[in-house]
């Protein structure tokens, strides 16, 4: 089927045939005839690099030409960047939106295409965003992720609110790995379109004493080093390929990359480059690690490294310089990194009570998805690695030969519906029991379990607790949210979590800032860090020293979460004690990324508990209120005068108090040359054009009468 022969706008087509694209792949050619441009419902089940993202992109561009809008749902932050970049310049416009939870996003409603996480769209419509009700097409990627005891349960409620909303709204929903898809797109009430055609051939085996095993036949990898990942490295580079390593944990991505820039010792000036730009970035040990690496052609990818850092090794593996990545699994779960060869190297992970374990067939589908690239590579493999020939007897029966695991709903979970359930009332979308029942009724859940009656249990406990804390009030028959519930509701917070803060900030005598976080790090809405062994003697340690400024207890039973809480909210205390970054990472064993992810989430609890604070404890309201920004620049108290200016951050404002310039008002006063020698002078001019523009707002620096335009700005310089 031409791409030239569908009712999408000109521009677009334009657009894919400058691309090379002309003919639509064999699923997307079925998409079309089963209704794309129809407003039909399509489940697309079809291998990664299949093109399930073209079939998105011109049902969006069809909506928009007809004065629809699209929503383009997706599971992470960084998924959400990369398609926002690829939806953009292609003539409609675009918006992203995965900020922060209590806003409505209005200007979003302008976009032709809004991509958002599930998160994000949930807190919209938390928040009445009025624009969403004119969604005309609703695309779910990843929609597997319905499995997920994390996501799914948000992701369920997302996909059925809209379509209670929005009745006539096309939905079409994108996976590579649903075992069991006829009972979603039952649900959905959408066409199923699964292929197992891929525009690469696929080819899966296993390497054992230095052969890969396919399904048809055997390949030879010649030996060039004692480790089997190398050599199976070094022979698909010698073809000319790439090759994504998954590995089990990141000190082991590491030091396969290691390892692999060793072997590899590519000499090219552009990977100089890259590894000059990770270099300036660097601000620890792993930072100049990957630059060493990537400057060799290998690098490592995970949670741990800064934004930035991961930017910039995904664009030279997308540009062919990096020749490998090591990786752990997180990779596989949406970002587009095609390689020649993907090596499953490691299919056990740790799990927190459980020890190392398999990880499952849909995850190894999703990493052996990500081999062969479209149009530059012949092929695709994807090996896994056995020891011997019974290991390799099972990897082939549960990963090669095995189907991906079934999706089932994850809502039943009581702590996840609760939380569902006040924002349904909060947000006016029931108003009574019944109406709770009937919403529920429309879910993944109830399809799936038409004559269980354990939802209808688990939503009596969860509304019970909500009367409990006084979040909802039942009058005769109708539910309703008391300004409490709709805050919580609104600032996306878990309804025990902010439960609990409250009543804990209530009856504590004295604030504490290490008592305040250790309290957020102790709700469910706070990932914490794991407790080994090693951590144990200084946090009991520390325990001892500050017993008295921590606001919760250790109680029996409990040990592994107060521990976990504890050792984040001295993280958190570091940061914004003014610790170097460097120090931090290397006390903590954690990277970057990791504190950019953990102050980013305490940033939000924070305030969120500056809101309710001030309805419930307004004796402490100023100390949160001031410790939210000390947390969120990573400073002291001292500095706050001080980082309340633009282009100053705790490094500069350090550098000014320790010269002595304490406030705002004492920079204005300081001799500018003294000022340029600590900050430089760009930044200097900057500050205290700010601090004057402050004093005397712009309507009074309009022109006098009879002054020209130009002796004025020339002034003013």
């Amino acid at each position: 089927m031409k791409i030239g022969t569908l009712p999408i706008p000109l521009h677009l087509k334009e657009k894919y045939s400058a691309l090379g694209l002309v003919d639509l792949y064999p699923p997307q050619a079925e998409c079309v005839e089963k209704g794309l441009f129809e407003n039909t419902n399509l489940l697309v089940a079809i291998p990664t690099a299949s093109g399930k993202t073209l079939i998105a992109e011109m049902a969006m561009h069809f909506h928009a030409s007809r004065g629809g809008r699209s929503l383009y749902i997706v599971p992470l932050k960084a998924l959400a960047s990369e398609k926002f970049d690829e939806f953009g310049g292609k003539g409609i416009r675009v918006g992203i939106s995965t900020g922060d939870f209590d806003r409505r996003d209005d200007y979003l409603g302008r976009n032709d295409i809004i991509v958002a996480t599930s998160e994000k769209v949930d807190s919209l419509i938390r928040n009445r965003a009025t624009w969403l009700r004119e969604i005309s097409l609703l695309v779910v990627d990843e929609v597997h992720l319905l499995d997920s005891p994390d996501r799914g349960p948000t992701l369920e409620m997302v996909i059925t609110k809209m379509r209670a909303r929005n009745p006539h709204m096309q939905v079409i929903a994108l996976s590579a790995t649903i075992g069991n898809p006829q009972p979603l797109a039952g649900w959905l009430d959408a066409a199923l379109i699964t292929s197992t055609w891929r525009p690469v051939d696929l080819r899966q085996g296993i390497y054992m004493e230095g052969e890969i095993q396919f399904e048809q036949n055997s390949r030879t990898v010649a030996p060039v080093s004692k480790h089997d990942d190398i050599n199976l490295l070094m022979d698909t580079v010698a073809e000319g390929g790439q090759c994504l390593f998954f590995v089990s944990s990141r000190k082991n991505a590491e030091a396969f990359a290691k390892r692999a820039a060793k072997a590899l010792q590519c000499e090219d000036p552009v990977l100089d480059q890259y590894r000059e730009r990770l270099m300036k970035i660097a601000t620890t040990d792993m930072g100049e690690v990957l630059a060493t690496c990537v400057g060799s052609g290998a690098a490592f990818h995970h949670a741990g490294l800064p934004r930035e850092a991961r930017a910039i090794v995904e664009e030279g593996f997308r540009k062919g310089l990096i020749r490998c990545i090591s990786s752990t699994p997180t990779l596989a779960a949406g970002l587009n990194l095609p390689a020649r060869r993907v090596i499953i190297r490691d299919y056990r992970r740790y799990e927190t009570g459980e020890g190392m374990i398999p990880i499952p067939a849909r995850e190894y589908h999703q990493m052996a998805g990500r081999a062969g690239r479209p149009r530059l590579d012949p092929y695709g493999e994807a090996v896994l690695i056995a020891k011997d020939a019974q290991e390799r007897q099972s990897l082939l029966e549960f990963y090669i030969q095995a189907s991906p695991e079934d999706v089932n709903s994850q809502i039943a979970n009581e702590s996840a519906l609760t939380t569902h359930i006040l924002s349904l009332i909060a947000s006016e979308f029931v108003n009574s029991r019944n109406e709770i029942r009937d919403f529920l009724g429309r879910t993944f859940y109830q399809h799936q379990h038409k004559a269980s009656r354990l939802i209808d249990a688990v939503t009596a406990r969860g509304l019970q607790f909500l009367d409990d804390a006084e979040m909802v009030v039942e009058t005769g028959t109708r539910l309703s949210a008391t300004e409490y519930g709709t805050v919580v509701s609104q600032l996306y917070i878990d309804p025990r979590g902010a439960e609990s803060v409250v009543t804990c900030m209530g009856s504590t005598r004295d604030y504490s800032d290490i008592g305040l976080l250790q309290l957020l790090c102790s709700t469910p809405d706070m990932y914490t860090l794991y407790v080994n062994n090693r951590d144990l003697p200084y946090l009991d340690r520390f325990l001892l020293e500050h017993e008295d400024e921590l606001w919760v207890h250790l109680e029996f039973g409990e040990e592994e979460n107060f521990y976990r809480a504890l050792k984040t909210a001295m993280l958190l205390r570091d940061w914004a004690s003014e610790i170097p970054e460097a120090t931090i990472c290397e006390r903590y064993s954690v990277g970057p990324g990791d504190i950019y992810n953990l102050i980013e989430s305490i940033n939000w609890l924070m305030h969120a508990t500056g809101r309710l604070t001030g309805m419930f404890v307004p004796r402490y309201a100023r100390d949160v209120r001031e410790f939210e920004v000390c947390m969120k620049h990573g400073v002291r108290r001292e500095l706050l005068p001080l980082v309340r200016l633009k282009n100053i951050g705790r490094v500069r404002a350090r550098s000014l108090f320790n010269n002595g310039i304490t406030s705002p008002e004492e920079l204005k006063n300081a001799d500018t040359a003294r000022v340029a020698a600590i900050l430089g002078r760009g930044v200097a001019a900057q500050v205290l054009r700010q601090i004057r523009e402050e004093e005397h707002p712009k309507e009074e620096l309009m022109p006098v009468p009879g002054q020209s335009t130009l002796s004025f700005f020339k002034g003013d310089e």
